[in-house]
């Protein structure tokens, strides 16, 4: 069960990030700027997921840091 948990939460981590980028290179592509709605709320999908993504390998690495 454990497994399933970390495999699904790992899938959505990569789904975001990958959602993320999408949103920013389509946003930029339809001639958005920087701050463009959606390379804003693009790079915070992306960061979300990298969140996710860096926070399950700090808490399965296990060296106490």
């Amino acid at each position: 069960m454990q497994r399933a948990y970390l495999a699904s939460s790992r899938a959505l981590s990569v789904l975001l990030v990958l959602v993320g980028s999408a949103m920013v290179v389509s946003a930029l592509a339809r001639g958005g700027g920087v701050l463009a709605l959606g390379v804003v709320i693009g790079t915070l999908f992306a960061a979300l997921g990298v969140a996710r993504l860096w926070l399950m390998h700090a808490a399965g690495s296990g060296d106490g840091e």
